[in-house]
C-alpha cells in the first residue's frame, strides 16, 4: 500500500522548452511509482518525458515568457479535465513565482504549500538575494547592480577580474537570444556590451565576485519545508561535476553530510519563514573557508533524485504527502548514493558505485525515456557541431592546364584528376 494519497493526482508544470530537463522526468517518476496519477502540462516536442509509462497525461503548456494570466487560463483547462483536486509541482522559476501569486487563484483545484505570493519571486530574483542573504547573515559573494555604463565598467576595478556577470531575473530572458543567465566577465569592456542589452534582457545586470570552483567547493541543499516550517527530505550534495565544467548544472553529485550546509539552509529558511520546496547552490571560499550561497531556487532542482532516503522519501513525494495531510516517513540518510546525469557524464554512468546510485535517465522499470534521450542526443550534439564548424566554403574551381603544357602525371595523380 503507497503512503501517499493516491486519489490525488499531480500535476508538474514546466513553461522551459528544454527537451533535456532530467528533472521532470525525475518526479514523474517518482511519484508514478508510488501509484500516484501524473499529469504533465510541458512541451512535449522531442521531449523523452512523455515516453515514461508513470505519465498518465501531457497538456499543452502555456508559451515562454507567459504572463501569470496565461498560465492560469492553461491550469484552468487542466483542472477542468483531471475533474478533481490535484497537487501542482512547479518545475521552473517562472512557474513558481506565477503559481506562489496565484495560490488562492487556483484553490481549490490544485493544492500548493501556504508561501507568500512574493516570497518566490524574492528568492528567485539574484539581485533581491544578496539583501536576502545580508539579513540572515548568510555569507554571499559580493554583489554590485550598477545603475549606469560607467558603474558597470568601474565594477572590474572594484570586484576584480575575471568576475560573473548575472541577470537577476533569468527567466525572463528572451527565448531565442544568445544571452546566458550566468557568464564570466573578462574585461571591463565585457560588461559594458552585456550593461548595453539589459533592455533585451528583461531585468538588471548584477556584477558578482568571482570564487574560483575547485575541489570540495561546490555544493548544494535540496529539502521540504513543511507546514510547521521544518526541513524535511534532501539534504545536502556535493558537486564532484559540473557541466559545463566549473559553472553549470550538477553531471554528477553525492550525498554528502555537511553539518556547516544544513545549519545555512535551517537558518535561512526559519528567517524567511520559507514553506515549499528549495533548492540551494553553495560555494565554498577557498581562502576563508565560508559557504557561499549563490542561488536559491524555490522549485524541485532537477537532481532532487539524489536525496532519496531509506524510507523513499524525496522532496517531490513530500510536499504530496504534506500537502495531502499525510505524515511523512522517517527515513535514513544514504550518505554517499549519487546521482548521475548520463549525456554529461558518460564515464561516470559506468563506474562502480558502491554508495548507491541513481541515474537521470535510465531506469530499468521505464527504459524508454533512456533510449529516446540518446537518439535525441546525438541529433543535438551533431546539430551544435554543424552549426560550430560552419558552412564550408565552396573549393575554387581548378586551373585547367593545356595536356601538352603539363608535366607528366603518375598513376595516383591520374587517379586523382
Amino acid at each position: 500500500m503507497s503512503l501517499l494519497d493516491t486519489r490525488v493526482p499531480a500535476v508538474l508544470l514546466r513553461t522551459d522548452r528544454n527537451p533535456f530537463h532530467h528533472g521532470t522526468l525525475g518526479a514523474v517518476r517518482s511519484l508514478g511509482r508510488a501509484g500516484v496519477e501524473v499529469h504533465v502540462v510541458a512541451d512535449a516536442a522531442g521531449s523523452p518525458v512523455h515516453r515514461s509509462r508513470f505519465v498518465r497525461r501531457m497538456h499543452p503548456p502555456p508559451p515562454p515568457g507567459a504572463s501569470p494570466d496565461e498560465i492560469s487560463a492553461v491550469l484552468r483547462c487542466v483542472a477542468e479535465r483531471i475533474g478533481r483536486p490535484a497537487v501542482l509541482i512547479p518545475m521552473d522559476d517562472a512557474t513558481a513565482i506565477a503559481s506562489a501569486r496565484m495560490r488562492e487563484k487556483l484553490a481549490p483545484s490544485y493544492l500548493l504549500p501556504p508561501l507568500p505570493g512574493e516570497l518566490a519571486e524574492r528568492v528567485a530574483d539574484k539581485a533581491e538575494l544578496a539583501a536576502v542573504c545580508a539579513a540572515a547573515d548568510i555569507p554571499h559573494p559580493e554583489t554590485l547592480v550598477p545603475d549606469s555604463p560607467a558603474e558597470a565598467a568601474d565594477a572590474a576595478r572594484r570586484l576584480g577580474l575575471p568576475m560573473v556577470a548575472k541577470w537577476s531575473r533569468p527567466w525572463l530572458l528572451p527565448a531565442g537570444s544568445d544571452l546566458r543567465s550566468t557568464v564570466l566577465v573578462h574585461s571591463a569592456q565585457q560588461a559594458l556590451e552585456l550593461y548595453s542589452r539589459t533592455d533585451e534582457a528583461g531585468s538588471r545586470l548584477l556584477l558578482q565576485a568571482y570564487l574560483p570552483p575547485g575541489e570540495d567547493r561546490d555544493w548544494f541543499f535540496h529539502g521540504y519545508a513543511d507546514r510547521s516550517g521544518t526541513l524535511r527530505a534532501g539534504g545536502p550534495g556535493r558537486k564532484q561535476l559540473s557541466w559545463p565544467r566549473g559553472a553549470g548544472l550538477t553531471a554528477v553529485g553525492c550525498w554528502t553530510p555537511n553539518p556547516q550546509v544544513r545549519a545555512l539552509a535551517e537558518r535561512l529558511t526559519d528567517e524567511l519563514g520559507y514553506r515549499g520546496v528549495l533548492d540551494l547552490d553553495f560555494r565554498r571560499c577557498g581562502t576563508t573557508g565560508r559557504y557561499h550561497l549563490l542561488d536559491f531556487n524555490p522549485r524541485p532542482g532537477a537532481q532532487f533524485r539524489l536525496f532519496a532516503d531509506s524510507a523513499g522519501l524525496d522532496v517531490v513525494r513530500a510536499l504530496h504527502l504534506d500537502l495531502t495531510g499525510r505524515p511523512l516517513p522517517d527515513g535514513a540518510p544514504l550518505a554517499g548514493r549519487a546521482f548521475v546525469v548520463e549525456n554529461y557524464a558518460p564515464f561516470a554512468a559506468l563506474r562502480p558505485a558502491p554508495g548507491g546510485r541513481e541515474l537521470a535517465w535510465y531506469a530499468r522499470d521505464d527504459r524508454v525515456p533512456g533510449w529516446a534521450m540518446w537518439a535525441l542526443w546525438c541529433r543535438h550534439v551533431s546539430r551544435r557541431l554543424r552549426e560550430r564548424v560552419g558552412p564550408r566554403k565552396a573549393a575554387p574551381a581548378p586551373l585547367l592546364i593545356p595536356r601538352a603544357a603539363s608535366p607528366a602525371l603518375t598513376d595516383n595523380e591520374k587517379a586523382s584528376n
